[in-house]
């Protein structure tokens, strides 16, 4: 599917680039635009001990897809599976949109997270087909462009939506975006796909919903619904872990699994699996909570707040663009370490200053901290598809994504609970702009130690060159 002509909008692959980053576009708006509405979202439909799951079913269902849907796409092409993930999204978005509570909003998410667990992956995996090696950071970087512009277009429209109009206009604004998105996709990729049968792993889809649900569950509810202690909490631990120990056993047995363990047999591949768990954890303690900690410590609008939140995905695009130069240079593992010590100096910022709130300073650290991510996330990608042939990148890419999308789910069902644990220690709980201070600081610590745990991981990458894995870049 390779074709010459350089990266860029008016190159012979301009309309399909175009194409991708309006799909992207879809995550990039919904991710940050909802952050900032989530206090007026609590105030009109309540459940603020709830508010975590908006975030974790979300990703939950969009982690548990991306296996299947990348599986998929290895046998029916990539394009009919972003479309149906791009319908599945708009019906999401419909439905949220008129939620009349927050239980109904929270299933209206997993719908949307069931057509986000295709957007995103299929979109990076369609980049990695039409683009070699040496573009590939560069195509990736018009991609992450689009979350700078949405940081910047998502917290204004939620902003401007929340305190002028209504919380449910954040979730209509997708369906002009969707309907864009499908007809260049539908009018400009053109794929040659070799037709063969499959066989969906249905199985062990539903034990690992299941497992990870349950696990979910218990970390977000323990110290809330039931005791840590308590027979409620240790069984629905214990039925999250047999739940996943039979999803294993299933994968071993399955003749088409949706997550294939010779994934994690590789070094490079696991090493890779690992940062991006790392960076999901990192990136959704930021944005599900960086503008509840400043509007409810500072008492900033959520305009505000957005805006602040907004230099996390500003300083990601730029790294991103620039990490093939660093990567061709000085490889895929000294790349992502780079990154990551950057990413460590922005969480540290973040800790020192947590308890004395300071806009200027948290705008900063996230800044820092998207730079860092930018220069981890897109090598480690690139690395992991770069690696493989063409017929096994969907997969190769999916597991990446799903990983982003787990260490995102469980993130922030860890992070809610530490909030969650501190506000309710405290009469006034998340009205007392202490308690919301405190909370923020531990949370942040939280992700520092997510960040420190993903050094860990890169210093396992093994040294691969660009010139050992150019030999998969095409098809």
């Amino acid at each position: 599917m390779t074709v010459t002509g350089g990266v860029g909008f008016r190159s012979e692959r301009g309309p399909i680039l175009i194409s991708l980053m309006l799909t992207t576009g879809l995550v990039a708006i919904d991710s940050t635009i909802l952050a900032t509405a989530v206090p007026s979202i609590v105030a009109d439909l309540g459940g603020f001990a709830q508010f975590p799951w908006l975030f974790s079913v979300y990703l939950l269902a969009q982690a548990v897809t991306v296996p299947v849907y990348a599986k998929l796409s290895d046998t029916l092409g990539r394009k009919p599976i972003l479309l149906i993930g791009i319908g599945l999204f708009l019906l999401g978005s419909v439905l949220s949109g008129f939620a009349w509570s927050m239980p109904a909003l929270i299933a209206f998410r997993a719908i949307q997270g069931l057509g986000a667990g295709a957007v995103q992956p299929m979109a990076t995996t369609i980049a990695g087909d039409i683009y070699t090696v040496a573009e590939r950071a560069k195509a990736q970087g018009y991609l992450a462009s689009v979350w700078a512009v949405s940081s910047v277009v998502g917290p204004t429209l939620g902003g401007l939506f929340s305190e002028f109009a209504t919380w449910r206009w954040i979730f209509f604004v997708n369906v002009p975006l969707c309907l864009i998105a499908a007809w260049m996709l539908t009018r400009h990729l053109h794929e040659k796909i070799e037709r063969r049968s499959h066989r969906v792993d249905y199985a062990g889809a539903v034990l690992l919903t299941l497992g990870l649900t349950a696990l979910i569950l218990a970390v977000l509810e323990g110290g809330q619904a039931w005791a840590w202690g308590s027979p409620q909490s240790i069984g629905i631990f214990t039925l999250g872990i047999l739940l996943l120990a039979a999803f294993v056993i299933v994968e071993r047995r399955a003749a088409e699994p949706i997550l294939p363990l010779w994934v994690f047999s590789r070094r490079l591949l696991l090493t890779t699996t690992l940062v991006a768990l790392g960076v999901g954890a990192i990136l959704i303690g930021l944005t599900s909570y960086v503008p509840t900690y400043l509007e409810g410590s500072l008492g900033v609008t959520p305009l505000i707040s957005g805006l602040a939140l907004a230099a996390l995905t500003i300083g990601w695009p730029i790294s991103a663009s620039l990490s093939g130069r660093f990567y061709l240079r000085i490889g895929f593992r000294s790349t992502v370490l780079l990154g990551m010590a950057i990413t460590l100096v922005g969480t540290l910022s973040l800790v020192l200053f947590a308890r004395t709130p300071d806009l200027l300073a948290v705008a900063l650290g996230c800044f820092v901290i998207g730079l860092g991510l930018g220069l981890s996330a897109t090598p480690s990608l690139i690395a992991a598809q770069s690696s493989v042939p063409w017929n096994e990148r969907g997969v190769v890419t999916g597991t990446n994504m799903f990983a982003r999308s787990i260490g995102s789910a469980i993130g922030v069902a860890i992070f809610g609970a530490i909030a969650n644990a501190i506000f309710a220690a405290s009469a006034a709980g998340a009205r007392n702009p202490t308690v919301v201070t405190e909370a923020g600081a531990s949370v942040f610590l939280a992700v520092l130690v997510a960040a420190a745990l993903t050094v860990v991981a890169g210093l396992a990458m093994p040294r691969a060159r660009v010139e050992d894995v150019e030999l998969h870049t095409t098809r």
